[in-house]
């Protein structure tokens, strides 16, 4: 482990940092918040003053190339110290009675989770608005693909710092050098945030909430401005939203091939082609759902069914309606869709729709091979064969994941919090989704948990949006090892 290299760069990205807490005290100047100024340029200060002490203390390793158990520690320690200093402008607010509630809110908008301690959203100041929310936007593409394209350090074992940052099992490099590709990546997400922000602002949301719920919707976060989340807005409004969360769950990579008009990629796609059957198939059922069992006309039950779907397995948390009153079935759908997540490479979290395409694939490759034992039967993803060791990872993927969603769970329990309310709690958190069930419902929130619970949630929501392995290695003593 290469630690002088590994703070060197750490030092670096901590200058980025420093460079967005500086960002929100032009929104509170706006407003008239003088006292927020302070709060965020102090949060400023430190991060630029520790990164200055990391690479000053470990200039000397600043060419060293990143080795791949020290892309691990970089990234992960990158997610802790963000989460940290991005809350204490939320601590030193007042708005926060502990510093782990103010932790709690800055990991769960860096990881894009979306879950909040907060009881009243609306009486925040402005600036603290759009802090919460804009640390969906830099957790969306995430600060490691953005510091590989403007760092050009990074460059030097950038592309396993994509593969530990950008979700899914596989990454693909789009263009010949790394930087380029992370370039390409974040001219997309800007593309489309643009685009949501215009459109929205046309059909009537101001432009402050148009910006907010832009960091929600493309960073597939769902902080909102409003208690009622997109269920203040008009139906046009949340249909605008639904369209982008759609692009939001899309792996980026489809995105760049059709937007330069190769539209092959995205008809033979087939992670894309499962993620429209399994989100049409939902919404039609937990639409009737809701209309045979709660006498919703046909409209409102499509479009609520459409929104919260979308929401949901985007793991973006966004809601227009009480999901947690809605009959069983579609509690259950919803329940198992939080396990789903949206593509790889999107700003999504969960389990992915491509791992769950190559388990059930795996299925039907065990399947065929008990019927005919003599048959060489492999498992293809767009046409191509499937190596044995990513079939492996996605396995060993799954498996992990669910030892932590049962182990995390077996801890609320331990703190007499109820079984649903403790399953979605962790699986909320874990897979990067927000509102959960029973206590932590769409119209509820994590603020009666105790600190500890708070605190493991909290690390959950990182594992998450770092696909569990990025983190957990480092608790292997092998990792430390030179």
């Amino acid at each position: 482990m290469n630690f002088k290299a590994v703070f060197y760069l750490l030092g670096r990205l901590l200058f980025i940092c420093a460079a967005f807490l500086l960002i929100p005290p032009a929104v509170s100047f706006y407003y008239h918040e003088s006292e927020l100024i302070f709060y965020f340029f102090a949060a400023s200060c430190a991060a630029l003053i520790l990164g200055a002490v990391f690479m000053i203390q470990c200039s000397a390793a600043k060419d060293d190339m990143l080795g791949l158990k020290d892309g691990f520690l970089l990234v992960t320690m990158t997610w802790l110290f963000l989460s940290f200093f991005g809350a204490i402008p939320f601590y030193l607010s007042g708005y926060f009675p502990h510093f782990i509630d103010a932790f709690f809110e800055s990991v769960s908008g860096f990881t894009t989770t979306g879950a909040s301690i907060l009881n009243n959203i609306e009486i925040l100041p402005k600036g603290i608005l759009f802090w919460r929310s804009f640390t969906h936007w830099i957790g969306g593409m995430g600060i490691i693909v953005l510091a590989v394209a403007i760092l050009p350090q990074l460059s030097i074992g950038g592309m396993q710092l994509l593969k530990n940052e950008t979700p899914g099992p596989t990454f693909q490099q789009l263009k010949p050098r790394i930087r380029q590709t992370a370039l390409s990546l974040w001219k997309i997400y800007i593309l489309f945030s643009v685009l949501q922000v215009f459109m929205t602002h046309l059909f009537g949301m101001s432009l402050f909430d148009s910006l907010c719920h832009m960091f929600g919707t493309m960073g597939t976060g769902g902080f909102s401005t409003r208690n009622a989340s997109l269920g203040y807005y008009s139906p046009q409004l949340q249909m605008i939203v639904s369209f982008f969360m759609f692009l939001a769950g899309m792996n980026f990579v489809v995105h760049y091939f059709y937007l330069k008009g190769d539209f092959k990629k995205l008809i033979h796609d087939s992670e894309w082609k499962f993620y429209v059957v399994i989100l049409a198939v939902n919404i039609l059922i937990i639409a009737l759902c809701l209309i045979l069992r709660l006498d919703y006309s046909a409209a409102r039950a499509f479009r609520v069914s459409l929104f919260q779907v979308l929401s949901i397995t985007t793991t973006t948390g966004f809601a227009t309606d009480d999901f947690n009153i809605w009959p069983g079935l579609a509690i259950g759908i919803l329940f198992m869709l939080m396990f789903v997540g949206g593509c790889s490479g999107s700003t999504s979290g969960g389990i992915k729709q491509v791992r769950w395409l190559l388990l059930l694939k795996r299925a039907r490759q065990s399947i065929t091979q008990h019927i005919f034992p003599q048959a060489v039967v492999s498992v293809k993803l767009n046409q191509h064969p499937v190596s044995e060791n990513v079939l492996q990872g996605v396995s060993s993927f799954l498996l992990i994941y669910l030892m932590i969603f049962a182990g995390c769970t077996g801890i609320l329990l331990g703190y007499n919090i109820d079984g649903l309310t403790s399953m979605s709690a962790v699986l909320a958190c874990l897979s990067n989704v927000g509102p959960g069930f029973g206590l932590v419902g769409p119209t509820s929130n994590y603020a009666f948990l105790p600190a500890l619970i708070k605190f493991v949630l909290s690390l959950c929501m990182i594992i998450g949006r770092l696909e569990v392995f990025t983190v957990l290695v480092l608790f292997f003593p092998s990792t430390w090892r030179r």
